[in-house]
Parts: structure tokens; C-alpha cells; sequence
């Protein structure tokens, strides 16, 4: 691993699995803190559209003066469609969906195809990391990267710590996180973590209340953003994430955790609908504008 004074230097070479919009964020960041990076995804057409997004949010950058033009950061990247493109790759971050048995055969793979010292972390949101550990000849070596959405745009990320995470690693995650311009907060490994598990009920308890006419969304996000200083409110940045991401995590977490993380059956109606949020063009707001 290199080394710069005692600072541990992100590894030249990084991976990213999934390139929707949270794996091309995490993609954007590593290439503007100057690494070469392979972004994997499932086939061709899937691999094109993620190098789409990946450019654009390296454009944005340019035109905020954050990297002198877009074209020398996208020569580090390459989009492939197979694991075995991360070879040599120190760090490789897992970011598809939240999904049990798709994040764990993703993860075997990442390591059939990186060498025994890269270090391999997952981006999920809420999915236990000693459960997704399991998969991993080498449990030392993972632990749980949780950026949040969008990664251009936040200064979060979790740094969550499984029961097997080797305890250099802690440190050495905490640093990479800062030479990305972010900040680590660290949690041991529980259901939700810290953000999620907090997050996800306010958003909660924000469509119980749309559910049972006690106001608008739109007056719900302005009580939260005016009066208690949120960036965003909890119904809009439901939006933002997925309502399906959303019914998927509070589903998880009422098994893990009890009954107040019960999703509330205007969110489950709307998912089944097909309305998503932003993605879909409707959700709590209407986005087919945006």
C-alpha cells in the first residue's frame, strides 16, 4: 500500500461495481481525487450508460473549476462488463442494489478477481456487513463504505466497521475518506447503521403523516428544512433515493429491528403504482420537469 509521510494514499488503482447513480457518483469522486478507476457493470449497454453519467458529473466539475477540464479525468476510466477488469485494483467498491443474494455473489466475485491484499468494501445502506462478510474467503479485509446520495454534492460517508475488519483498516478508511474531500463518521456494523437507521425513520414517520392528511409533502419538507435546518426534507430526499430503496431498507429493518420500522401502506402503494421518485418522474413531487 502506498504511503505518503504516516498517511495511508488511496490506492492508484480503484473499482466500482454497479455504475447507477450512486456507483457513478462514488466513480466521480475517486477519479477527481486523481486515480485511475474500472467501473464494472452487467453488460455493454449498462456500461455505456454509466460511463454517461460518470461524464457528466465530472463535466459539472469542470465547469465549477474543480478539475481543469473533464477530458483528463476520463481518461481514467475504463468501463468494463467483467469482474476480471479489477485486477491490480487495491480498493473495490461494491455499490448495486440493495439486494441480499446479488451483493453477496458480487462480492465472492470482486475477490475471485483482486489480489489478497485489496481491500474490499460495500456501499450498502443497510444490509448487515457480517452477513455480507460471509461471502469473503478474507473477512479482514472488508468493511462497509456508505456514501450518500448525491456523492458529488455530499460530505458524508460512513466508515462501517464488520465484527472480522482487520483494525488497521479503521484508519486507513478514515484517511481515504478525507483525501476524497469527504468526511468519515465511524459505526460498528448494526441494522441501518447510523444514517440509515435514523434517516429512514424520519421519512417514515414523514409519509405516515402525508398518509393521514396532517399536511402536504411539500409543507412536511419546509417544516424540516425551515425549522430545523435540513438540507433537504425527509419527503423530497425519499424522492431523491427511491421509493423503492426506501420500502426495501424500512422492509429490512422492521425484520431486524421491530414494528416502528413498518413501511407505511401509502409507500407501499406508490412502489407497486411504479412511481419512484425522481427516476420514474413522480413520487411524493411530480419530476417530470427535471
Amino acid at each position: 500500500m502506498a504511503m505518503i509521510g504516516t498517511t495511508p494514499a488511496l490506492p492508484e488503482r480503484c473499482g466500482v461495481v454497479g455504475g447507477g447513480r450512486m456507483g457513478a457518483g462514488i466513480a466521480h469522486a475517486l477519479l477527481l481525487a486523481g486515480r485511475d478507476v474500472t467501473l464494472v457493470e452487467r453488460d455493454g449497454q449498462a456500461a455505456a450508460a454509466a460511463r454517461d453519467r460518470v461524464a457528466r458529473a465530472v463535466e459539472g466539475s469542470a465547469k465549477r473549476g474543480l478539475v481543469a477540464a473533464a477530458d483528463e479525468p476520463m481518461s481514467r476510466l475504463a468501463t468494463v462488463t467483467g469482474q476480471a477488469g479489477l485486477a491490480g485494483a487495491g480498493l473495490v467498491v461494491e455499490a448495486v442494489p440493495e439486494d441480499l443474494d446479488l451483493k453477496l455473489a458480487t462480492l465472492r466475485a470482486v475477490e475471485d478477481a483482486v489480489e489478497p491484499d485489496a481491500v474490499i468494501a460495500s456501499n450498502t445502506s443497510s444490509i448487515s456487513l457480517d452477513t455480507l462478510a460471509e461471502a469473503l474467503a478474507r473477512p479482514e479485509r472488508f468493511l462497509g463504505l456508505h456514501f450518500f446520495n448525491p456523492v458529488p454534492a455530499s460530505r458524508l460517508v460512513e466508515v462501517v466497521i464488520a465484527t472480522a475488519t482487520g483494525p488497521a483498516l479503521r484508519d486507513r478508511a478514515v484517511a481515504w475518506v478525507t483525501a476524497l474531500g469527504k468526511t468519515a463518521v465511524v459505526v460498528r456494523n448494526a441494522p441501518g447503521f447510523a444514517s440509515s437507521r435514523l434517516g429512514v425513520l424520519l421519512g417514515l414517520e414523514a409519509i405516515r403523516m402525508v398518509e393521514s392528511g396532517v399536511a402536504a409533502a411539500e409543507d412536511i419538507d419546509a417544516a424540516m428544512t425551515l425549522g430545523y435546518g435540513h438540507p433537504t426534507g425527509p419527503l423530497r430526499l425519499t424522492d431523491l433515493v427511491g421509493l423503492d430503496v426506501r420500502l426495501g431498507i424500512a422492509r429490512y429493518l422492521e425484520r431486524e429491528l421491530g414494528p416502528r420500522f413498518a413501511p407505511p401502506e401509502l409507500l407501499v402503494r406508490l412502489v407497486e403504482q411504479g412511481h419512484l421518485g425522481r427516476k420514474t418522474g413522480k413520487g411524493f413531487y411530480d419530476w417530470s420537469e427535471a
